[in-house]
């Protein structure tokens, strides 16, 4: 590895780490803690690349709202929850895309990362859940998300459909509590498995991000509990920037 291209790495997985909010351990530490980790390894894994650093928004243009469907079995009076990410600058050049759901505008700590925000809306989402459901601390499940991730999940081609349509996705799959000395504390979510896809064809290439929870025997056809945000469409709210819309062929001319 090249020292340019090395420093590139610390440097975007430094963005990574503190985006997460996880302890603040050196990579190769925070890897040798985890079994499956590779020893000695600070590369960001493919599977890092494809959900945090990919610049998801790329092709999307300005003033364009991105809707995704929030569904929660366990709530399902709420089952029509909307997340909204407004994309107010072309590709998301400025990184300024606002997200916003039931409860109005929402901050997220996106810090340097190029991602589709409503991927980190998902995880903070998820994280809160877990704290609450468990009383255990928020850094301990960022963490063992992130290490799951950093042990080089399989990314898997996939076949998919968005609004009808066939699209060609790609499907990470990671089980970050498993096998984890600690998960005894919450047993009924040792199982809990999340499911990212991600299509280029795709505006924003978020696909559906899912979690399940197994049901008894580790049953994942019949889930004791699923929650998922998936794409619903991509809708132009505004005139771009410096961009007036046309006056009709019938308006009156001003005198001169």
């Amino acid at each position: 590895m090249t020292r340019a291209r090395g420093a590139w790495l610390r440097a975007a997985r430094a963005a990574l780490i503190g985006t997460l909010c996880v302890l603040c351990l050196a990579p190769a530490a925070a890897r040798a803690a985890s079994p499956a980790s590779a020893p000695g390894s600070d590369d960001i894994t493919p599977a890092e690349r494809l959900i945090f650093l990919t610049d998801h928004l790329h092709g999307v243009a300005a003033q364009t709202e991105l809707d995704y469907a929030l569904i929660d079995s366990g709530q399902p009076s709420r089952s029509n929850d909307l997340v909204k990410v407004l994309v107010l600058s072309e590709n998301n050049a400025k990184g300024d895309a606002q997200v916003s759901d039931h409860s109005g505008s929402v901050n997220l700590p996106i810090g340097g990362l190029q991602c589709n925000p409503a991927i980190i809306y998902f995880l903070e989402h998820d994280i809160a859940e877990m704290q609450g459901l468990t009383g255990g601390q928020r850094r301990y499940f960022q963490q063992r998300l992130r290490l799951a991730l950093a042990a080089g999940p399989h990314i898997d081609s996939v076949p998919s459909e968005v609004g009808g349509k066939p699209v060609s996705a790609r499907r990470i799959v990671v089980q970050p509590y498993l096998n984890d000395p600690n998960a005894e504390r919450f047993a009924q979510y040792t199982g809990k498995r999340y499911t990212f896809l991600l299509a280029d064809g795709v505006p924003g290439q978020v696909v559906q991000i899912r979690t399940d929870v197994p049901g008894p025997n580790n049953d994942f056809t019949h889930p004791a509990h699923t929650e998922s945000l998936s794409f619903q469409s991509a809708l132009n709210k505004l005139p771009s920037p410096g961009k007036l819309p046309a006056k009709p062929s019938n308006a009156p001319r001003a005198s001169r």
